[in-house]
Formats: C-alpha cells, structure tokens, sequence
C-alpha cells in the first residue's frame, strides 16, 4: 500500500512552556507509531508569544487512524492540544 504524510500540530498550555521537551517525546511516540525515523519538526509562531510544534512524518496508510497517537502525545506534560492539520498520500 502507499505512505501518507501526516502533519500535527502541538500547542503548548503556555508561551514559557519547553517546547523542545515536547518535541523530543512526541517524536518518541511517533516513531514508534510509524516505524520510522522519517519526521521533520518546525515551530510556528501562533498568537501572542505562543509556539506550537508542528511535526511532519510519514506511516503507512495500513496504519489507519491516528487517534491512539494524538492521545499519546497529548498527555505529555504542558500539552494543551494536539491536532491533525493536515493529511496527503506519499508519490513514490
């Protein structure tokens, strides 16, 4: 079957918040969830000195849903959200 690239986007509950912390747990979980070490991260300025993570990786699409993941990553302490903002088939 094909890959999809799936992008999330993590808000943090506070702009002071670590969000390097952050991003080094819920690319634990997301590798492995995806079985990979294919992701990409940025942090993207929101609102009013407020960062989110977005984190771009690739899974099979065998995987299904990604709902077990999004409640993973947003136990991880000073996780306000998790989102799924965007969802594509790879081209190989």
């Amino acid at each position: 079957m094909a890959n999809v690239i799936i992008t999330l986007k993590i808000m943090p509950d506070s702009p002071d918040t670590d969000l390097t912390a952050i991003e080094k747990k819920a690319l634990e979980l997301i590798q492995a969830f995806a079985e990979n070490d294919n992701q990409k991260t940025e942090i993207e300025p929101v609102a009013f000195g407020i960062n989110a993570v977005k984190i771009i990786f690739v899974s099979d699409e065998n995987k299904g849903a990604t709902d077990d993941l999004e409640k993973q990553i947003s136990e991880i302490e000073h996780v306000n959200s998790v989102e799924v903002i965007e969802v594509r088939r790879a081209i190989d």
